[in-house]
C-alpha cells in the first residue's frame, strides 16, 4: 500500500480561481489576470507563452513537468530560474494557493466582519461616487433614448413581486436597468427587497448571505436584521462565506436605483444573498436538494413574516467570445443567433416555470455560459406571481475582441 505525500506548493504551484481576458497591444496579444474576490488588488499582464505556463499551475504538475510541456509546445527550454521567478511573483501577488493567500483571507475576513458596513466597492468606477452626481446619473438612465418610454406601465398600482435587472457596468447598461425599475417605481412597493446576485468568484457553498448594511454615495441601506436572524437560525452555513459580498458587484449595482425610487418615499430594508450554481449542476442530486432546501426555507421565512417583499434577481445572461473561452470572437450572426436563444430561454421565465428554464440551458449544455441562472431560478422559486414580462434586452462589449455579455430587464406581478 502506498500513500501520497502532500505536494510542495513551491514545486507544484496551484493558481487560484482567477479571471483572465485577452488584450492586444499593436500586433502583440497578451493575457491579463486578476482576482475577482478582491483578495489581491493586482493585475498581471502575461505574454501568451507565459500564460501557457500558468495554465498548468494546477497543483498536479511539477515545475519540471511544466518545463517538459513547454518544450513540447514551443520547441525551446524553459529556464528554471525564470519559472521560479514567475512562481515567486505570483505568490507575492496572492495569485497562488498557499499560506500567504490563506493568511490574507483570514485578515480580510476579520476586517469585513468587524466593519459595521459593507462599503461601496465600485463607486467612482462603475457609477458616480458623488451623491448629487449619482442622482443625476440615475435620472439620466430613465430619460435616455435607450431608457423606458414615458407611457404608464400596464401594471401601475399593482403589487410588484419581482424584477430581473442586469449586473453590467451602470455607465453602459444603466438605461436597461431603468426599464425594470420604472415598473417598480409605478407599482405598489413593498418594504423588503430580497436581492439575489451571482457570486462570480464562486462559492464553496451554494448561497452566501450577509447581515451587513450596505453603503452607497446616496447613504446607507439597512439589512433586514429580523429576517436575517431567522435565516441564520435555520441556515447558519449560509453566512460562512459572507466575505464574498465585499468584492462582488451584483447587489451593489441595484442599490442606487432602490434608494432613488423607493428610499426617497419611505424606508426599506434588504436581504442580500449571493449564489453560485449552474443549470448543469442542478442535474446532480446533492446540488438540487441543497438548492431546494434553502429556497423552500427562505420562502417559508419570508411568508411567515407576514410582510410583502419583492425579489430582485441581479443577473446577466450569455457570455460569448474569447474572454469567456470561445476560440473565436463573436460575429454579428452569432450574436443575433444567441439573442434568439436568449429570448427563447426567457419564455419559461416569463411563464414562471423554473424547471423548463433549467431544462432549456441543460439542453444547450450551457454552452453560452448563462451566469445569471442561479439568481433567476431563485426568484422563480421565491415569488408567487400571475405574470412575467421581458421589458428590454441588450448586450455589452467587454474587450477588444468583441467579447459580449447579454442581459435583460424583466418584471413580475
Amino acid at each position: 500500500m502506498t500513500t501520497t505525500a502532500a505536494k510542495d506548493p513551491k514545486h507544484y504551484p496551484a493558481l487560484r480561481n482567477l479571471q483572465f481576458s485577452p488584450i492586444k497591444e499593436g500586433e502583440e496579444q497578451y493575457i491579463v489576470l486578476w482576482d475577482p474576490t478582491g483578495l489581491s488588488k493586482e493585475r498581471l499582464v502575461l505574454p501568451l507563452n507565459y500564460f501557457f505556463i500558468v495554465q498548468h499551475f494546477d497543483g498536479e504538475h511539477s515545475l519540471q513537468q511544466v518545463g517538459a510541456l513547454y518544450l513540447k509546445r514551443f520547441g525551446e527550454f524553459l529556464m528554471p530560474d525564470k519559472v521560479e521567478q514567475l512562481v515567486t511573483d505570483l505568490d507575492q501577488k496572492l495569485f497562488l494557493e498557499g499560506e500567504r493567500a490563506e493568511e490574507a483571507r483570514r485578515e480580510q475576513r476579520a476586517q469585513y466582519r468587524e466593519s459595521p458596513l459593507r462599503t461601496a466597492a465600485f463607486a467612482g468606477r462603475a457609477y458616480e461616487a458623488d451623491g448629487a452626481k449619482l442622482k443625476k446619473q440615475i435620472d439620466g438612465f430613465f430619460t435616455s433614448k435607450e431608457g423606458p418610454d414615458f407611457k404608464p406601465s400596464e401594471n401601475a398600482g399593482k403589487p410588484i413581486k419581482g424584477v430581473v435587472a442586469p449586473t453590467y457596468d451602470l455607465k453602459q447598461a444603466g438605461p436597461i436597468y431603468a426599464w425594470a425599475y420604472k415598473e417598480l417605481q409605478e407599482a405598489t412597493q413593498p418594504d423588503v427587497y430580497v436581492l439575489i446576485g451571482t457570486a462570480y468568484a464562486g462559492l464553496d457553498n451554494l448561497f452566501a448571505v450577509t447581515d451587513k448594511d450596505f453603503e452607497t454615495p446616496l447613504g446607507v441601506v439597512k439589512a433586514d436584521q429580523p429576517l436575517l436572524a431567522k435565516i441564520r437560525e435555520r441556515f447558519p452555513v449560509a453566512f460562512e462565506e459572507d466575505l464574498c459580498h465585499q468584492a462582488e458587484h451584483a447587489i451593489e449595482f441595484q442599490l442606487p436605483f432602490l434608494q432613488q425610487i423607493v428610499g426617497a418615499k419611505k424606508p426599506f430594508t434588504i436581504v442580500p444573498i449571493l449564489c453560485s450554481f449552474s443549470a448543469l449542476s442542478m442535474a446532480e442530486a446533492p446540488v438540487q436538494q441543497s438548492v431546494e432546501v434553502f429556497l423552500a426555507g427562505l420562502r417559508d421565512i419570508l411568508k411567515s413574516s407576514g410582510r410583502s417583499y419583492c425579489v430582485v434577481a441581479a443577473a446577466e445572461l450569455a457570455h460569448l467570445g474569447m474572454r469567456y473561452g470561445d476560440k473565436e470572437p463573436p460575429t454579428d450572426f452569432s450574436f443575433h443567433r444567441s439573442m434568439q436563444h436568449d429570448l427563447e430561454m426567457l419564455k419559461p421565465v416569463e411563464e414562471r416555470k423554473p424547471e423548463e428554464f433549467t431544462k432549456y440551458i441543460i439542453t444547450e449544455n450551457d454552452k453560452r455560459r448563462i451566469s445569471g441562472f442561479a439568481p433567476i431560478y431563485s426568484l422563480l422559486r421565491l415569488i408567487e406571481a400571475e405574470s412575467g414580462q421581458v421589458l428590454r434586452y441588450d448586450r455589452g462589449i467587454t474587450d477588444q475582441y468583441n467579447s459580449t455579455v447579454t442581459y435583460a430587464s424583466m418584471a413580475f406581478f
